[in-house]
Protein backbone atom coordinates (compact mmCIF):
# COMPACT_ATOMS: atom_id res chain seq x y z
CA UNK A 1 0.00 0.00 0.00
CA UNK A 2 1.44 3.57 -0.82
CA UNK A 3 1.69 6.11 1.53
CA UNK A 4 -1.38 8.12 -0.26
CA UNK A 5 -3.17 5.21 -0.33
CA UNK A 6 -2.18 4.37 3.46
CA UNK A 7 -3.85 7.77 4.61
CA UNK A 8 -6.47 8.15 2.49
CA UNK A 9 -8.67 9.20 5.39
CA UNK A 10 -6.68 11.86 6.52
CA UNK A 11 -7.16 13.12 2.71
CA UNK A 12 -10.66 12.83 3.11
CA UNK A 13 -10.83 14.41 6.02
CA UNK A 14 -8.86 17.32 4.43
CA UNK A 15 -11.67 17.53 1.46
CA UNK A 16 -14.16 17.72 3.42
CA UNK A 17 -12.35 20.65 5.32
CA UNK A 18 -11.97 21.83 1.63
CA UNK A 19 -14.83 21.47 0.46
CA UNK A 20 -17.10 23.12 2.93
CA UNK A 21 -14.54 25.77 3.07
CA UNK A 22 -14.99 26.53 -0.74
CA UNK A 23 -18.74 25.84 -0.74
CA UNK A 24 -18.87 28.78 1.29
CA UNK A 25 -16.63 30.99 -0.45
CA UNK A 26 -18.09 30.31 -3.69
CA UNK A 27 -21.17 29.07 -4.15
CA UNK A 28 -21.54 30.47 -7.55
CA UNK A 29 -18.54 28.16 -9.03
CA UNK A 30 -20.44 25.13 -7.55
CA UNK A 31 -23.90 26.41 -8.16
CA UNK A 32 -22.25 26.43 -12.06
CA UNK A 33 -20.95 22.79 -11.68
CA UNK A 34 -24.13 21.63 -11.01
CA UNK A 35 -26.17 22.76 -13.69
CA UNK A 36 -23.48 20.97 -16.31
CA UNK A 37 -25.95 18.00 -16.46
CA UNK A 38 -27.31 16.06 -19.67
CA UNK A 39 -30.46 13.50 -18.55
CA UNK A 40 -29.35 14.35 -14.88
CA UNK A 41 -25.70 12.91 -15.35
CA UNK A 42 -23.50 15.78 -13.91
CA UNK A 43 -20.59 16.21 -16.71
CA UNK A 44 -18.02 17.12 -14.41
CA UNK A 45 -18.46 14.00 -12.11
CA UNK A 46 -19.10 11.74 -14.88
CA UNK A 47 -15.46 12.40 -15.90
CA UNK A 48 -13.57 12.17 -12.72
CA UNK A 49 -15.46 9.16 -11.73
CA UNK A 50 -14.46 7.64 -15.06
CA UNK A 51 -10.90 8.40 -14.30
CA UNK A 52 -11.46 6.79 -11.18
CA UNK A 53 -13.11 3.27 -12.30
CA UNK A 54 -11.45 2.76 -15.30
CA UNK A 55 -7.24 2.35 -13.85
CA UNK A 56 -8.95 -0.08 -11.10
CA UNK A 57 -10.74 -1.96 -13.71
CA UNK A 58 -7.86 -2.24 -15.90
CA UNK A 59 -6.23 -4.51 -12.80
CA UNK A 60 -8.78 -7.22 -13.24
CA UNK A 61 -8.35 -9.95 -15.56
CA UNK A 62 -11.37 -11.57 -16.70
CA UNK A 63 -9.10 -14.79 -17.62
CA UNK A 64 -8.71 -15.33 -14.51
CA UNK A 65 -12.22 -16.42 -14.33
CA UNK A 66 -10.59 -19.99 -15.02
CA UNK A 67 -9.80 -20.70 -11.76
CA UNK A 68 -13.14 -20.57 -9.95
CA UNK A 69 -13.52 -24.33 -9.60
CA UNK A 70 -9.84 -24.99 -7.62
CA UNK A 71 -11.30 -22.19 -4.74
CA UNK A 72 -14.87 -23.13 -5.16
CA UNK A 73 -15.74 -22.77 -1.29
CA UNK A 74 -13.98 -19.87 -0.73
CA UNK A 75 -16.01 -18.27 -3.93
CA UNK A 76 -19.15 -19.39 -2.88
CA UNK A 77 -18.60 -18.12 0.83
CA UNK A 78 -17.72 -14.55 -0.30
CA UNK A 79 -20.70 -14.89 -3.25
CA UNK A 80 -23.14 -15.57 -0.27
CA UNK A 81 -21.50 -12.99 1.95
CA UNK A 82 -21.44 -10.26 -1.03
CA UNK A 83 -24.63 -10.80 -3.15
CA UNK A 84 -27.42 -12.64 -0.51
CA UNK A 85 -26.03 -11.42 2.87
CA UNK A 86 -23.95 -7.63 2.78
CA UNK A 87 -26.89 -5.58 0.97
CA UNK A 88 -29.70 -6.51 2.71
CA UNK A 89 -27.96 -6.08 6.28
CA UNK A 90 -27.39 -2.67 5.28
CA UNK A 91 -30.59 -1.78 4.36
CA UNK A 92 -31.60 -3.29 7.83
CA UNK A 93 -28.88 -1.94 9.75
CA UNK A 94 -29.61 1.66 8.16
CA UNK A 95 -33.16 1.33 8.86
CA UNK A 96 -32.66 0.62 12.17
CA UNK A 97 -30.38 3.08 12.80
CA UNK A 98 -31.28 6.35 10.87
CA UNK A 99 -35.07 5.57 10.22
CA UNK A 100 -35.55 4.70 13.81
CA UNK A 101 -32.84 5.10 16.56
CA UNK A 102 -31.31 8.02 15.26
CA UNK A 103 -34.04 9.71 13.23
CA UNK A 104 -34.57 12.23 15.96
CA UNK A 105 -30.84 13.70 15.66
CA UNK A 106 -30.76 13.64 11.96
CA UNK A 107 -32.26 16.90 9.64
CA UNK A 108 -36.31 16.03 9.02
CA UNK A 109 -36.92 13.70 6.11
CA UNK A 110 -33.30 13.20 5.61
CA UNK A 111 -33.04 9.56 7.00
CA UNK A 112 -34.49 7.93 3.82
CA UNK A 113 -31.77 9.79 1.30
CA UNK A 114 -29.12 8.41 3.97
CA UNK A 115 -30.36 4.90 3.90
CA UNK A 116 -30.51 5.01 -0.25
CA UNK A 117 -26.76 6.07 -0.04
CA UNK A 118 -25.87 2.93 2.13
CA UNK A 119 -27.80 0.76 -0.02
CA UNK A 120 -25.86 1.92 -2.95
CA UNK A 121 -22.59 1.65 -0.70
CA UNK A 122 -23.16 -2.40 0.19
CA UNK A 123 -24.36 -3.39 -3.21
CA UNK A 124 -21.33 -2.84 -4.94
CA UNK A 125 -18.22 -5.31 -3.83
CA UNK A 126 -15.31 -3.69 -3.64
CA UNK A 127 -13.07 -4.17 -7.07
CA UNK A 128 -9.88 -2.01 -6.71
CA UNK A 129 -8.81 -2.33 -3.03
CA UNK A 130 -9.05 -5.71 -2.46
CA UNK A 131 -5.85 -6.35 -4.02
CA UNK A 132 -4.03 -4.26 -1.70
CA UNK A 133 -6.10 -6.11 1.33
CA UNK A 134 -5.18 -9.40 -0.27
CA UNK A 135 -1.90 -8.83 -0.37
CA UNK A 136 -1.69 -7.72 3.32
CA UNK A 137 -2.91 -10.78 4.53
CA UNK A 138 -0.50 -13.01 2.19
CA UNK A 139 -3.71 -13.63 0.58
CA UNK A 140 -4.03 -16.61 -2.10
CA UNK A 141 -3.51 -14.13 -5.81
CA UNK A 142 -5.71 -16.73 -7.81
CA UNK A 143 -8.15 -16.80 -5.94
CA UNK A 144 -8.09 -13.05 -5.02
CA UNK A 145 -8.31 -12.45 -8.81
CA UNK A 146 -10.91 -14.81 -9.87
CA UNK A 147 -13.22 -13.12 -7.01
CA UNK A 148 -13.08 -9.93 -8.26
CA UNK A 149 -13.75 -10.60 -11.74
CA UNK A 150 -16.75 -12.96 -10.78
CA UNK A 151 -18.05 -10.09 -8.86
CA UNK A 152 -17.52 -7.73 -11.58
CA UNK A 153 -19.56 -9.46 -13.84
CA UNK A 154 -22.08 -10.11 -11.49
CA UNK A 155 -22.39 -6.31 -10.92
CA UNK A 156 -22.81 -5.59 -14.45
CA UNK A 157 -26.41 -7.90 -14.36
CA UNK A 158 -27.24 -7.83 -10.40
CA UNK A 159 -26.52 -4.16 -9.22
CA UNK A 160 -29.54 -2.23 -10.46
CA UNK A 161 -32.05 -4.95 -10.04
CA UNK A 162 -30.89 -5.21 -6.57
CA UNK A 163 -30.84 -1.78 -5.61
CA UNK A 164 -34.12 -1.54 -7.27
CA UNK A 165 -35.37 -4.09 -4.68
CA UNK A 166 -33.60 -2.60 -1.69
CA UNK A 167 -34.86 0.72 -2.36
CA UNK A 168 -38.92 -0.39 -2.92
CA UNK A 169 -38.46 -2.33 0.05
CA UNK A 170 -36.98 1.28 1.60
CA UNK A 171 -40.06 3.27 0.46
CA UNK A 172 -37.92 4.92 -1.72
CA UNK A 173 -39.00 6.15 -5.25
CA UNK A 174 -36.75 4.22 -8.03
CA UNK A 175 -35.69 5.86 -10.87
CA UNK A 176 -35.21 3.25 -12.92
CA UNK A 177 -34.16 5.29 -16.66
CA UNK A 178 -31.36 7.07 -14.35
CA UNK A 179 -30.36 3.90 -12.44
CA UNK A 180 -29.68 2.01 -15.43
CA UNK A 181 -27.86 4.88 -17.21
CA UNK A 182 -25.61 4.86 -14.40
CA UNK A 183 -25.00 0.65 -14.80
CA UNK A 184 -24.36 1.50 -18.49
CA UNK A 185 -22.36 4.76 -17.65
CA UNK A 186 -20.00 3.33 -14.67
CA UNK A 187 -20.16 -0.23 -15.13
CA UNK A 188 -20.16 -1.47 -18.78
CA UNK A 189 -19.00 0.73 -20.61
CA UNK A 190 -15.83 1.29 -18.14
CA UNK A 191 -15.82 -2.80 -17.78
CA UNK A 192 -15.77 -3.12 -21.80
CA UNK A 193 -13.31 0.15 -22.35
CA UNK A 194 -11.12 -1.12 -19.65
CA UNK A 195 -10.95 -4.55 -20.87
CA UNK A 196 -9.86 -3.20 -24.16
CA UNK A 197 -7.23 -0.95 -23.20
CA UNK A 198 -5.55 -3.85 -20.87
CA UNK A 199 -5.25 -6.39 -24.10
CA UNK A 200 -3.82 -3.47 -25.89
CA UNK A 201 -1.41 -2.64 -22.94
CA UNK A 202 -0.56 -6.65 -22.26
CA UNK A 203 0.35 -7.23 -26.18
CA UNK A 204 3.33 -5.10 -25.04
CA UNK A 205 4.12 -7.13 -22.34
CA UNK A 206 2.92 -7.09 -19.19
CA UNK A 207 6.00 -4.38 -17.57
CA UNK A 208 3.81 -2.26 -19.99
CA UNK A 209 0.63 -2.50 -18.14
CA UNK A 210 2.62 -2.18 -14.80
CA UNK A 211 3.79 1.43 -16.07
CA UNK A 212 0.32 2.44 -17.43
CA UNK A 213 -1.27 1.74 -13.72
CA UNK A 214 1.26 3.65 -12.38
CA UNK A 215 1.09 6.12 -14.56
CA UNK A 216 -2.18 6.71 -14.00
CA UNK A 217 -2.77 5.79 -10.10
CA UNK A 218 -2.35 9.05 -8.96
CA UNK A 219 -4.94 10.49 -11.61
CA UNK A 220 -7.42 7.92 -9.78
CA UNK A 221 -6.80 8.84 -6.54
CA UNK A 222 -6.92 12.87 -7.44
CA UNK A 223 -10.33 12.76 -9.13
CA UNK A 224 -11.53 10.55 -6.16
CA UNK A 225 -10.26 13.34 -3.67
CA UNK A 226 -11.50 16.48 -6.38
CA UNK A 227 -15.06 14.59 -6.63
CA UNK A 228 -15.46 14.92 -2.31
CA UNK A 229 -14.32 18.09 -2.85
CA UNK A 230 -17.37 18.73 -4.61
CA UNK A 231 -19.64 16.70 -3.10
CA UNK A 232 -18.66 18.39 0.44
CA UNK A 233 -18.78 22.20 -1.10
CA UNK A 234 -22.78 21.18 -2.01
CA UNK A 235 -23.36 19.60 1.20
CA UNK A 236 -21.32 22.33 3.79
CA UNK A 237 -24.15 24.27 5.08
CA UNK A 238 -26.00 21.06 6.28
CA UNK A 239 -22.76 19.66 7.70
CA UNK A 240 -21.95 22.92 9.20
CA UNK A 241 -25.39 23.30 10.96
CA UNK A 242 -25.07 19.27 12.15
CA UNK A 243 -21.69 17.77 11.85
CA UNK A 244 -23.03 14.72 14.27
CA UNK A 245 -24.68 13.71 10.76
CA UNK A 246 -20.94 12.36 9.62
CA UNK A 247 -20.88 9.84 12.88
CA UNK A 248 -24.48 8.84 13.12
CA UNK A 249 -24.31 8.04 9.13
CA UNK A 250 -20.84 5.83 9.91
CA UNK A 251 -22.35 3.54 12.20
CA UNK A 252 -24.52 1.30 10.75
CA UNK A 253 -21.37 1.41 8.23
CA UNK A 254 -18.86 0.25 10.74
CA UNK A 255 -21.55 -2.86 12.15
CA UNK A 256 -22.38 -4.00 8.28
CA UNK A 257 -18.45 -4.16 7.73
CA UNK A 258 -17.47 -5.95 10.88
CA UNK A 259 -20.51 -8.20 10.41
CA UNK A 260 -19.85 -9.54 7.34
CA UNK A 261 -16.01 -9.88 7.74
CA UNK A 262 -17.26 -12.15 10.58
CA UNK A 263 -19.82 -14.06 9.34
CA UNK A 264 -17.14 -14.69 6.12
CA UNK A 265 -14.49 -15.67 8.12
CA UNK A 266 -16.35 -17.85 10.26
CA UNK A 267 -17.90 -19.73 7.62
CA UNK A 268 -15.01 -20.08 5.67
CA UNK A 269 -13.25 -21.78 9.10
CA UNK A 270 -16.13 -23.74 9.27
CA UNK A 271 -16.07 -25.20 5.66
CA UNK A 272 -12.21 -26.16 6.04
CA UNK A 273 -11.08 -23.32 3.65
CA UNK A 274 -7.38 -22.44 3.62
CA UNK A 275 -6.63 -19.23 5.42
CA UNK A 276 -4.36 -18.02 2.42
CA UNK A 277 -8.39 -17.87 0.99
CA UNK A 278 -10.21 -16.76 4.02
CA UNK A 279 -8.21 -13.97 4.24
CA UNK A 280 -9.13 -12.08 1.44
CA UNK A 281 -12.32 -13.76 1.52
CA UNK A 282 -13.57 -11.69 4.84
CA UNK A 283 -12.18 -8.51 3.20
CA UNK A 284 -14.26 -8.84 0.10
CA UNK A 285 -16.54 -9.79 1.99
CA UNK A 286 -16.91 -6.61 4.00
CA UNK A 287 -15.56 -3.61 1.75
CA UNK A 288 -17.50 -1.62 -0.85
CA UNK A 289 -16.67 -0.37 -4.05
CA UNK A 290 -17.75 3.24 -3.28
CA UNK A 291 -16.40 4.54 -6.41
CA UNK A 292 -19.14 3.20 -8.36
CA UNK A 293 -21.63 4.01 -5.11
CA UNK A 294 -20.74 7.59 -5.19
CA UNK A 295 -21.21 7.56 -8.59
CA UNK A 296 -24.73 6.19 -8.91
CA UNK A 297 -25.58 8.04 -5.57
CA UNK A 298 -25.13 11.15 -7.78
CA UNK A 299 -26.71 10.25 -10.54
CA UNK A 300 -30.00 8.93 -8.68
CA UNK A 301 -30.06 11.51 -6.42
CA UNK A 302 -27.79 14.29 -6.91
CA UNK A 303 -25.12 16.08 -6.32
CA UNK A 304 -26.26 17.43 -2.86
CA UNK A 305 -28.28 14.43 -1.99
CA UNK A 306 -27.94 12.59 1.14
CA UNK A 307 -27.69 9.52 -0.36
CA UNK A 308 -24.47 11.23 -1.99
CA UNK A 309 -23.24 12.73 1.54
CA UNK A 310 -23.74 8.62 3.08
CA UNK A 311 -21.57 7.19 0.09
CA UNK A 312 -19.06 9.80 0.93
CA UNK A 313 -19.12 8.61 5.12
CA UNK A 314 -18.04 5.37 3.48
CA UNK A 315 -15.02 6.25 2.15
CA UNK A 316 -14.26 7.79 4.56
CA UNK A 317 -14.00 5.01 7.07
CA UNK A 318 -13.32 2.16 4.54
CA UNK A 319 -8.86 2.41 5.05
CA UNK A 320 -8.80 2.51 8.75
CA UNK A 321 -11.91 -0.26 9.30
CA UNK A 322 -10.18 -1.88 6.21
CA UNK A 323 -6.93 -1.83 7.90
CA UNK A 324 -8.53 -3.08 11.56
CA UNK A 325 -9.31 -6.04 9.89
CA UNK A 326 -6.30 -6.94 8.06
CA UNK A 327 -4.95 -6.69 11.63
CA UNK A 328 -7.40 -9.04 13.22
CA UNK A 329 -6.92 -11.79 10.23
CA UNK A 330 -3.32 -12.20 10.98
CA UNK A 331 -3.80 -11.74 14.72
CA UNK A 332 -6.17 -14.97 14.72
CA UNK A 333 -4.63 -17.19 12.12
CA UNK A 334 -3.22 -19.81 14.64
CA UNK A 335 -7.09 -19.93 16.08
CA UNK A 336 -7.98 -20.05 12.32
CA UNK A 337 -6.06 -23.38 11.26
CA UNK A 338 -6.14 -25.11 14.48
CA UNK A 339 -10.16 -25.27 13.76
CA UNK A 340 -9.66 -26.06 10.06
CA UNK A 341 -6.96 -28.96 10.89
CA UNK A 342 -9.48 -30.08 13.30
CA UNK A 343 -12.17 -30.61 11.28
CA UNK A 344 -10.19 -32.39 8.69
CA UNK A 345 -9.02 -35.13 11.07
Amino acid sequence: MSLFERYLSLWVALCIVAGITLGHLAPGAFAAIAAMEVARVNLVVAVLIWLMIVPMLLRVDFGALHSVRRHWRGIGVTLLVNWAIKPFSMALLGTAFLGYLFAPMLPAGASSSYIAGLILLAAAPCTAMVFVWSNLVDGEPNYTLSQVALNDLIMVIAFAPLVGLLLGVASITVPWNTLMLSVGLYIVVPVLVSQVLRRALLRGGGARLDRFLSAVGPFSLASLLLTLVLLFGFQGEQIVRQPLVIVLIAVPILFQVYLNAGIAYGLSRRLGVDWCVAGPSALIGASNFFELAVAAAISLFGLGSGAALATVVGVLVEVPVMLSIVALVKRTRPWYERGVTARSV
